[in-house]
């Protein structure tokens, strides 16, 4: 971890010889060397997959092909494309700068930015903590599936099962099937009553038991996290090579085979074709924002961690643009992967393709994609492969934010972690498990909707807005800029600095009030959520971003001096250079 050096005067970090900023004379502020003892990536390659793994997680897969088609097919990419080029990329962008430039996790960094917004990193990592109890439950149903997937004839093909009911109907390979309202697809009673068991729970006020299969799923996943984050970026940034790219060969193959089944046609057409009437509609233009602002994944504290262990001259402005383009091509990617198969079944039951592409979430990986792999020829190994992609995919994410919470917390207290990283993974490791338990229940889907929608929500929204008003605003766009070419060797230009300042925090209120305004009914299968259920949600919400109004209070009291003289503390940042750095840069560390 980081160890801090004596204070020493406040000079031009960019370029040797050259004069003082006028930003930094106007504003001096103090410079803190640091040493060489934080880890590094071992290769470039290793934070490039790793972020990639992040970013790219199964909400490409289940969300974007969704929401595109919902809000006008090829349309809906205009929208998408500019909310990503002036919205979700520059954001991006920032935090890889900012954790490469301070080289520290999201609760210590803010000391280096504006310290009196440091209950952000105490907000990111409690919305951290809420993801890793419901995530990892899914990636654990993938798992049961993975398992239930090795037999020569799947078992959601037929309703001939203890689990099925009578309402079950099998209409691949027969004749004269009637589809009714009350009709449940094999896939789907497999899903529901024998992965979740949800029939066995009357709603959130009577979950029911632990399914002990799921925690044993759990229990694995778990075991997995925790082996490959013990001993930091050189165990994880091996294991992505494998977890980042094995899912790219997945949808290719899936992909191939989508595009071989009969009516595969009839869903890319559904998917992409245009209806740019929808275009005047705003909840089009927000669910864009809020699509790429969760695709990119800023303001979750993990760019900032992964950047962090990233040499200080590393070109973070190219790793941006490549790893953004990358996500949003493996978003657009994915639904030519979900739509072929979607156009198949619709084929297939003799209906419109949007009859059988109404299911989203999870529903859409747990019941349509699996009741389609299930009459394919070869079913038994492509629902093998489906489901390693979907466990991959997951498991990549769960680094990411995991590290997050790892990385902040042990840069927040070096003195107590720096050399119990194993110790401290496992009780993080521990408690996300018994944080998870209550969504293995027989009614644990419905915890997972509370938390999915109230956990993250507009919680990460309204902290990845502080985060760039706080950067933008109070740091300054000067000072911020000095950084970026103090690693780089120039400045960002005038679009990267208009965004950062106006367009992207406009981007992220856009996001929050329209979410605020416009909140439907919360609805799982054929439960409505109880009204005493959204307030626990909303307590959810607020437990995590209170921290934010709590520790700006606790800085200002705690902080000796006027009112004034309080404020200016509060507001004034700590300058940081990693001395490992300082030869480039024409510096000389303290001793």
């Amino acid at each position: 971890m980081p160890h801090q050096d004596p204070l020493v005067s406040a000079g031009n970090l960019c370029t040797p010889g050259a004069p003082n900023n006028a930003n930094y004379n106007n504003n001096p502020v103090p410079v803190i060397m640091q040493t060489d003892s934080r880890d590094k990536w071992s290769k470039k390659m290793d934070f490039l997959l790793s972020v990639i793994g992040f970013a790219v997680d199964l909400g490409n897969v289940w969300r974007f092909p969704y929401i595109c088609y919902q809000n006008g097919g090829g349309a809906f990419l205009i929208p998408y494309i500019l909310m990503a080029i002036f919205g979700g990329v520059p954001l991006f962008y920032m935090e890889l700068a900012l954790g490469q430039f301070h080289r520290t996790g999201a609760i210590s960094i803010w000391k280096h930015i504006c310290p009196i917004f440091k209950g952000i990193g105490f907000a990111i990592c409690i919305i951290a903590l809420y993801v890793s109890f419901y995530y990892n439950t899914i990636i654990a149903w993938a798992l049961f599936y993975f398992y239930s997937s090795f037999s020569s004839t799947l078992p959601w093909t037929n309703c001939d099962n203890v689990w099925n009911t009578p309402n079950c109907t099998n209409y691949f390979g027969e004749d004269n099937i009637t589809w009714t309202n009350f009709s449940r697809s094999p896939a789907e009673e497999f899903y529901t009553r024998n992965v979740l068991e949800i029939h066995k729970s009357s709603g959130l006020s009577n979950v029911g038991i632990i399914r002990w299969q799921l925690m044993l799923c759990l229990f694995l996943i778990f075991t997995i996290v925790y082996f490959s984050l013990w001993k930091g970026v050189k165990t994880s940034g091996k294991v992505v090579w494998v977890t980042a790219t094995l899912p790219y060969v997945v949808l290719l193959i899936l992909l191939i085979r989508g595009a071989t089944l009969p009516g595969a046609w009839r869903g890319v057409v559904f998917y992409l074709k245009p209806q740019w009437e929808k275009l005047q509609e705003t909840s089009v233009w927000v669910d864009a924002a809020a699509q790429i602002f969760f695709s990119l994944g800023p303001g979750f504290g993990v760019l900032l961690a992964l950047s962090s262990y990233n040499p200080f001259t590393n070109n973070c402005y190219r790793d941006a643009i490549v790893t953004s383009l990358v996500n949003c091509l493996t978003s657009f990617v994915s639904g030519f992967v979900i739509f072929t198969v979607l156009g198949y079944m619709a084929e297939m039951r003799q209906v419109n393709v949007e009859e059988v592409a109404k299911d989203k979430g999870p529903s859409l990986l747990f019941i349509t994609y699996p009741e389609a792999i299930a009459n394919m020829m070869g079913s038994t190994f492509f629902a093998i492969i489906f489901f390693v992609m979907m466990i991959t995919l997951g498991l990549d994410s769960t680094f990411g934010g995991l590290e997050a919470i790892i990385t902040a917390v042990m840069d927040e207290y070096p003195d107590y972690l720096a050399h119990r990283r194993e110790l401290f993974v496992l009780g993080l490791v521990i408690v996300c498990f018994l944080g998870s338990l209550s969504t293995l229940t027989n009614g644990g889907a419905y915890v997972v909707k509370l938390l999915e929608e109230f956990g993250v929500g507009c919680s990460i929204i309204a902290v990845g807005f502080l985060e760039a008003i706080a950067v933008s605003w109070f740091y300054g766009i000067k000072r911020f800029s000095n950084d970026i070419k103090a690693m780089l060797g120039y400045t960002p230009g005038l679009f990267w600095k208009v965004c950062w300042v106006a367009i992207s925090p406009a981007f992220l209120a856009y996001i929050i009030v329209s979410s605020l305004l416009n909140q439907p009914p919360l609805t799982l299968f054929d439960y409505k959520y109880p009204d005493w259920s959204i307030t626990v949600g909303y307590i959810i919400g607020f437990s995590s971003f209170m921290w934010i109004p709590i520790y700006m209070v606790y800085k200002l009291v705690w902080t000796p001096g006027s009112l004034k003289q309080r404020l200016a503390v509060c507001l004034r940042p700590e300058r940081t250079l990693p001395d490992l750095h300082t030869d480039s840069l024409g510096l000389t560390p303290v001793p």
